[in-house]
């Protein structure tokens, strides 16, 4: 197997881990603050079966990998009864922040042990520096694959949280933005939907890069450096 299949099998890896994350930090917040519905589906779990969409999981990833686009796409809603909040609006913002908030911690996890990598050996420094400049060259090193694994895993969960972050219905941002919209302005936003979601995968590619690249530029500083 070549170095470019394997870092399709990685990414494809990463992107499940990443949102099983995502998906059982929705349902533990949210029974954190009352409502049992997704844990007592089994979904606080990191079993990616639980979350799959054959859209969002399967599609979309496929497509992404063909096109040699960043993998992106979304598991299957966690559910979620808000009039089971102690407080509905506290309730909502917290379950829906939740996840884009795990896969940052994610991320930070995996750029703390690349700078553990980089620092314990020549080999490491080398290859997490040709990682941070997006050189795959294969090294015949075991840290190689290590280090992919866990430069995709920062990759994906970084694109993953930053992604659900933009307020568009009906990703995690928009559950933030609608409590401060007039009740007139809140109709009109919660109609747009799939709809404005499908547009903004479309269309708004540049403005996700605007969002991802001076975050992966920060990270990649930091990589850098060491």
């Amino acid at each position: 197997m070549t170095l470019h299949y394997v870092d399709i099998l990685i990414q494809i890896i990463a992107f499940l881990f990443a949102i099983s994350v995502h998906e059982s930090a929705h349902a533990w917040m949210a029974l954190r603050n009352g409502d049992p519905t997704a844990y007592m589906l089994g979904r606080v779990s990191l079993n990616p079966i639980k979350h799959i969409d054959p859209v969002g999981t399967i599609i979309l990833p496929a497509l992404a990998i063909i096109t040699h686009f960043p993998v992106i796409g979304w598991a299957k809603p966690t559910p979620v009864n808000t009039r089971n909040f102690k407080n509905v609006v506290k309730g909502d913002i917290l379950t829906s922040v939740a996840g884009p908030v795990s896969n940052m911690l994610v991320a930070a996890i995996t750029v703390v042990l690349l700078v553990l990598i980089a620092i314990t050996s020549a080999q490491g420094h080398n290859i997490v520096h040709n990682l941070a400049l997006g050189s795959r060259t294969e090294t015949g090193s075991f840290l190689m694959p290590m280090g992919l694994i866990l430069y995709e895993a920062m990759f994906i969960n970084v694109l993953l949280a930053i992604f659900n972050l933009i307020p568009i219905p009906p990703l995690d941002g928009s559950h933030v933005l609608r409590h401060f919209l007039p009740s007139s302005a809140l109709r009109v936003y919660d109609s747009l939907g799939m709809i404005a979601l499908v547009a903004f995968m479309l269309l708004g590619g540049r403005f996700l890069g605007l969002l991802l690249f001076p975050v992966i530029g920060i990270i990649q500083a930091i990589l850098l450096r060491v």
